[in-house]
This record gives structure tokens, sequence and C-alpha cells, in this order.
């Protein structure tokens, strides 16, 4: 069920979406990220105050929102919705947020320190192009921080069986460490979110049959119907290893397949400390942390 017309869905689903979520972990997000999550991925792509952020298909921007509000960065969040852009708008209140109506790709070109992509990665059939446009819109050692559904192609029968399934176009890890490192990123940290994103799935799944009558009555019995049934597939996807999903950070090299020796705290242009800590943090150089991974349904 295509979300374009945003404010009846997001009016529809909030009470089952607040009740889905542990206390504090419900940020405005369409995800099965929680906040605490959220503000991690972050924090590990070193995101602080004065640090430049682009977020893409940003959707209602819960998640940018709550960044924004949590560390005091510099932010963009653009999605081709219009709907949830001025959902965005209005929600943001006296926030430093920027946010633009656009079709992705093109993207803004930048420089950012930081680009994000939650929970929307699977949507873009042709993942290549638009990370070369995110490397592109990066400063040299700025990062590129999101979440992806990591797994063999949709068979057809599985195609059949999953709403909106034009919107979901899997792709092996090894492939897309290949090409991140193809457009000049190297992937910094990695963790698994399979486990806590089903329960969140199966969380939402009882949520939205809960107000069932009530959600119907706002966005339609089908919408609801594919709701429901989408949900029931990530869950159990995310529960047979068919799909993990895996949170990454990304960052920038000099250049495509370059080295990063050399690229020293000295060399960094627009926050050199930040970029600093960062580097201690994760362990720059070092192989990134264990993988595995699944996926999420709608951002």
């Amino acid at each position: 069920m295509k979300q374009d017309e945003r404010a009846p869905f997001v009016r529809a689903l909030r009470r089952a979406r607040m009740s889905a979520y542990p206390p504090g972990e419900f940020v405005g997000q369409e995800s099965f990220m929680c906040a605490g999550e959220i503000r991690g991925l972050a924090s590990q792509a070193g995101i602080a105050p004065g640090v430049s952020v682009l977020d893409l298909c940003c959707g209602i921007a819960g998640p940018g929102r709550f960044i924004t509000r949590e560390l005091g960065c510099t932010y963009l969040g653009v999605d081709l919705s219009s709907s949830a852009i001025d959902i965005a708008r209005e929600s943001a209140g006296d926030l430093p947020c920027r946010f633009e109506v656009s079709r992705i790709p093109p993207i803004p070109p930048g420089p950012f320190d930081v680009v994000l992509l939650f929970e929307t990665l699977l949507a873009f059939p042709e993942k290549e192009p638009l990370l070369q446009e995110i490397s592109g819109a990066l400063t040299a050692g700025g990062r590129f921080a999101f979440t992806m559904e990591a797994g063999l192609p949709l068979t057809e029968s599985e195609r059949e069986g999953m709403p909106d399934a034009d919107t979901v176009w899997l792709t092996p890890l090894h492939e897309m460490l290949a090409r991140l490192e193809r457009v000049g990123l190297v992937v910094r940290w990695q963790e698994d979110c399979s486990r806590s994103h089903r329960a969140v799935a199966d969380s939402l799944t009882e949520g939205f049959a809960a107000y069932a009558t009530d959600i119907a009555a706002q966005i339609g019995r089908r919408a609801l119907e594919e709701l429901l049934a989408a949900h029931r597939l990530w869950s159990e996807w995310l529960r047979n290893g068919r799909v993990r999903k895996i949170a990454l950070v990304a960052e920038k090299t000099e250049t495509p397949h370059a080295s990063h020796h050399g690229t020293g705290v000295d060399r960094l242009r627009p926050h050199r400390m930040q970029l600093a800590i960062f580097r201690r943090r994760t362990r720059l150089g070092s192989a990134p942390s264990h993988s595995c991974l699944p996926s999420s349904f709608c951002r």
C-alpha cells in the first residue's frame, strides 16, 4: 500500500505504533528502529553540534528531528512525498531543521559531513548510482550511516506475497560492501539488528491488529490487510534468516579504492576534533565488527 498521502496513515497508526515500542523508544519513526538504535547509529557516525547532516528519504523525519534535538547537528531532510515533508516541517517546531521535496536521486550536492539513509535502501533497485551520488556529496572523511536489508533477491513467489514488492530489492552484504568500496566508501562499523527489528515487527503487527477497526476506518480494510501481511512476512524472514538487517557506517576516503593511510586529523577539513573522536571510537583501520543482517518496512 503506497502511502503517498501520509497524514491519514500517520494519524491512523499512531496509537498502535506508540504501543509497540518500549517506553521512550518511539520518536515518530515509521520503521523497526528504536530510538536507542537511531541515536547509537548517529553517534557512531560522529553527529554532534556543528556537523552537517543530510537525511535521505526522511519521510516525516521522526528520526531526523530526534537526532537534531539530541545531538545538535545542522540538518536537511529530503523526501519525495510533499505530504510527509509538510508533517515534518510542522512537527519540527523551533528545531534547526530544513526540509526539501525532491526525488532521490539526484541528491543535494553538499558537501555534508554525514549522509543518513534509514530503512529505505531496499526501495532502490539500482543502488550503485545512488551510492556514487552519496559519496560525491560527502566531505573527505565524511560518513554514510544507513541500514540495509541483506539477502538474495526475492523469488517470483515471494514477490507475489509481498505487498508493494516493487519497493523491495534485497542485496547480499558482500555485494553492498563491494559497491561501497567502488565509490570510495569504506565500512568502519556495522552491527546486526535482526533480532531487535523482528521483535518490533511482531509488536507492530499486534498493535495494528489490536486497533484494526479504528485503523481500517481511516485508511481502508485493504490497506490494513496489506500492512499486516507485510509485517508478518518481514517477521518471518527475520526469524528464519531469509533476510538480515545491518546498520553500517562507511567513511569516505580521498578517492575511490584509495588506501586510508595518511588521512590524519591534520588533513580533516570541517570538524577536525569531532572526526578524530569518531575515529578513536570506531578503531579506524581495524576490521568491522561481526556482521549479521535483517530487513524492515517503511520509514
